[in-house]
């Protein structure tokens, strides 16, 4: 997260303070050592860690000499500084939630987008915004993609990273466990089925079964919010445009996934579905040399690609008087 804000910065040539997340403060030290040691001069890229994320940002959203924001995190917390910003009208760079969309067409290629599914799921244990969180399959095709996803998903190996075998590890604490669980739990009350998996895995540690959910109503709460854990709900949809609907009856927009052996339905969808980066039949869509962003509650701004770097540039108009029309 750190690389994706410093290095435009720096090319834009900008002095940076980096607060890293609370529960993840020692990468961020390392990579600002790694920067000295790569030449960057010192006090360009200052880090202050804390255990109270408002003890920082708010001084320094105070303070007149910045000019500018970049956050990744939370949909509330991003909404926070938004407000906090508006008071030194602060130029701002939000990456915030995603329940991206995963959509499987009756006429995809299977295998394949169990595949992309695995990939879109899994990176990270499902700790990611653009990890895929909701699965809509059409429904001639639900009971094939959801047993052989399934099947996939249960062959994961669940352990410590001290483990070779290892394919799944922990979840970031024992809150991150438990809130997926509930989300779970109250799934399959209202009526899904967990198909394998569906709870904390036994002993020491915040582990959580690779869990994949059939039948999952689509009032479901599941559906509605951000997992970051190894659950994926599947839910069904009769046409399209019921699609595109189920896609986009939510309040974010970052990514999404489409499976389709027919391109004009994979353009003619991405051309109607309201996110800022859309898949086609590929579980990974993020490349440090394309924007990165979404749409409506998912963000503002973009990272990577030469749009990163007008994130942290101003354009200046300059009005020159002709001395030889005098």
């Amino acid at each position: 997260m750190a690389t994706r804000k410093v290095a435009p910065a720096v090319a834009a040539g900008c002095t940076m303070v980096l607060k890293p997340a609370k529960l993840t403060p020692l990468t961020a030290q390392y990579f600002a050592k790694t920067m000295l040691d790569a030449g960057l001069p010192a006090g360009v890229l200052n880090v202050v860690a804390s255990s109270s994320a408002s003890g920082i940002s708010g001084p320094l959203l105070k303070d007149s000499r910045l000019r500018k924001v970049s956050f990744t995190g939370s949909t509330p917390v991003g909404k926070r500084l938004l407000a906090d910003a508006a008071q030194n009208v602060l130029r701002t760079s939000m990456e915030l939630g995603g329940i991206a969309p995963f959509i499987v067409f009756e006429d995809a290629d299977l295998d394949k987008a169990v595949e992309g599914a695995m990939a879109a799921k899994m990176r990270n244990m499902g700790e990611a915004c653009t990890a895929a969180n909701r699965f809509l399959v059409q429904e001639s095709v639900a009971q094939e993609f959801t047993q052989k996803f399934a099947a996939a998903m249960a062959a994961l190996t669940t352990g410590r990273g001290t483990d070779p075998a290892t394919q799944v590890g922990p979840l970031i604490d024992a809150g991150a466990r438990d809130d997926v669980h509930a989300l779970v739990t109250a799934a399959v009350d209202a009526g899904a089925t967990a198909v394998t998996g569906g709870g904390p895995v036994d002993g020491p540690g915040y582990f959580y079964q690779p869990t994949v959910l059939g039948n999952v109503p689509n009032n479901a709460a599941i559906l509605g919010q951000e997992i970051f854990g190894p659950v994926a709900p599947v839910t069904t949809f009769g046409t399209e445009e019921d699609a595109i609907r189920l896609a986009n009856a939510s309040e974010y927009g970052l990514a999404s996934y489409l499976y389709s052996r027919d391109f004009n339905r994979l353009l003619r969808v991405a051309d109607q579905i309201e996110f800022g980066m859309v898949g086609f039949n590929a579980g990974v869509t993020s490349n440090a040399a394309a924007p990165f962003g979404g749409v409506k509650q998912s963000g503002l701004g973009r990272e990577g690609g030469t749009e990163a770097i007008a994130e942290y540039t101003t354009t200046q108009y300059i009005g020159i008087n002709d001395p030889y029309t005098d």
